[in-house]
């Protein structure tokens, strides 16, 4: 059984959907657990108090981690209340979905914002905490197979999970000998309110059992979950720059 007891985590977007899922696995592993948000302050509470529920400490901070103000004030408060960092789950993300044809540059860059540099900010700010971590410090952020699929409208965002999955790989050579993993965990298709969302969904989720390849079960959240979970442990301190797939086989085959 994997233990984080007296390791702090940051999870970006946190307050619902796969960022509640991780915030709340990486508190049952025995992690005390900072829970970010940018709107849903209701959700972002009833997540801490899930976390709490659990015997851990959990503090509730709104910062948006597409903006670098946002993102050092919120590594200042930190710094200065909690005093050290073990773990970072970049998980935040938005772009919307509509065709590429009709994105334009306000579209790319608030994308780009949020689902890249928010893990580039966020490593920035974090290093000083995650270098003083006993063991090593971790650095997993989550990312889709529109990083190497096309999928209809969601251009945007797959490029730009495109991007963070390189980023994360060159963010190694910087960070890796200075006693930091970072990682991704690719995740296949599982039903949040955001997937709800994507054109044709009813279609992509009824056809998920002919794609995954693990019998009637189906991924879920909390598979993925455990995914971020094993990345976050000292099981993972010999991966490095690498993506994690899960998604049951679904994406070996055509």
């Amino acid at each position: 059984m994997i233990d984080l007891s007296g390791k702090v985590a940051l999870v970006s977007g946190s307050s619902r959907g796969l960022g509640r899922a991780c915030a709340i696995r990486l508190a049952e592993a025995g992690a005390d657990v900072i829970v970010n948000y940018v709107t849903s302050r209701t959700a972002a509470l009833e997540t801490a108090q899930a976390i709490l529920n659990l015997g851990r400490q959990a503090w509730v901070i709104k910062a948006d981690v597409s903006q670098e103000d946002d993102v050092q004030s919120m590594f200042e408060y930190i710094t200065q209340t909690i005093g050290r960092l073990d773990i970072v789950v970049s998980n935040a993300a938005t772009g919307g979905f509509r065709p590429l044809l009709a994105s334009n540059v306000r579209h790319f860059d608030n994308t780009f914002q949020t689902n890249v540099l928010a893990l580039l900010y966020l490593v920035q700010s974090a290093m000083p905490l995650l270098e003083k971590s006993q063991g090593r410090g971790k650095v997993v952020a989550l990312s889709s197979h529109g990083s190497d699929m096309a999928l209809p409208w969601y251009g945007l965002i797959g490029s730009s999970k495109a991007a963070v999955e390189s980023l994360a790989r060159h963010l190694t050579l910087e960070v890796g000998d200075r006693g930091v993993n970072v990682n991704i965990v690719k995740s296949g298709l599982v039903e949040t309110d955001s997937t709800k969302r994507l054109p044709n969904a009813g279609d992509m989720f009824s056809h998920r059992k002919d794609k995954t390849m693990t019998g009637e079960r189906m991924l879920t959240i909390d598979d993925v979950a455990n995914s971020v979970l094993f990345l976050s442990s000292p099981l993972s301190d010999m991966i490095q720059g690498e993506t994690l797939t899960i998604d049951g086989g679904a994406a070996i085959h055509i």
